[in-house]
């Protein structure tokens, strides 16, 4: 069982990004790997937000996660949507059940929030990696002072001042670091921009399913909503106020030494 079974249901409708985008991303994916109709793997592909679009293009594409239920919620949007069935495999990504140098590469997509064992994840992925292939790293970005930073910032200090906070160290730095060390060549690039509106009322109804928010219990996570909507209400104008924001989707690509495949 996966905190994010019970969250499959709402999480494409709370975190959704414009189709437009997801195919934006694909091309820049394509791009940055030097082989045609690449093999691909996508470790932790969650409800597909991203690997939809290689589905819908017919790229050789394999999604996991650890969640079944995110899974689910994949495969029945590619069959509703395309009419045929993925392949999915339920898996965690520290043991993958794949042979040395399977993939051209192996995309990590929002995937080390909170994460403990990442050196490990890492390493599987490396393993699974052909010699000539790319590991990329993928995030969506949005500014530094927009609504949900700043409710998010907000609500860190409620639950601070409760003895109940939920933050723990992003290791993202530190996964980067690592594969800056170990790459002979890595890049940086924005794939794709949209305009987002947001409001302190999206957030708080996001927020109450995130994964680490919701293991706290009900007690706690009704008192810290209320307090952050009484701050939220007089500090935005109202809890339904719109703000467009740009937001942006970055990509950091890893390649490793050139030579026979593993």
């Amino acid at each position: 069982m996966s905190v994010y079974d019970g969250l499959a249901p709402s999480f494409d409708r709370d975190r959704a990004i414009p189709k437009s985008v997801a195919e934006t991303i694909r091309a820049a994916i394509l791009a940055a790997v030097s082989v045609d109709r690449p093999r691909l793997l996508d470790l932790g592909a969650g409800t597909g937000r991203i690997g939809w679009a290689f589905l819908v293009r017919e790229d050789d594409y394999i999604g996991i996660d650890l969640s079944l239920g995110m899974l689910q919620t994949f495969a029945r949007r590619v069959r509703e949507e395309i009419g045929r069935a993925p392949c999915l495999a339920q898996a965690d990504g520290q043991f993958l059940p794949f042979r040395n140098a399977s993939f051209d590469a192996v995309m990590m997509i929002q995937v080390f929030g909170g994460m403990r064992g990442w050196r490990r994840l890492l390493a599987e992925a490396r393993r699974v990696l052909r010699a000539s292939g790319a590991l990329v790293l993928g995030r969506s970005v949005a500014p530094e002072d927009g609504v949900d930073a700043r409710m998010k910032q907000r609500l860190a200090s409620i639950l601070d001042e409760m003895g109940a906070s939920v933050d723990s160290p992003n290791p993202r730095n530190d996964v980067q670091h690592a594969l800056e060390a170990a790459a002979t060549r890595n890049h940086r690039l924005i794939a794709a921009e949209w305009d987002a509106v947001r409001t302190p009322r999206g957030f708080i109804e996001r927020h109450r399913t995130g994964a680490r928010f919701s293991a706290l219990p009900e007690r706690v996570r009704n008192e810290a909503m209320a307090s952050l909507q009484r701050w939220a209400d007089p500090a935005f104008g109202s809890l339904d106020a719109p703000n467009r924001e740009r937001h942006r989707f970055e990509l950091r690509v890893f390649e490793f030494q050139k030579g026979t495949d593993r």
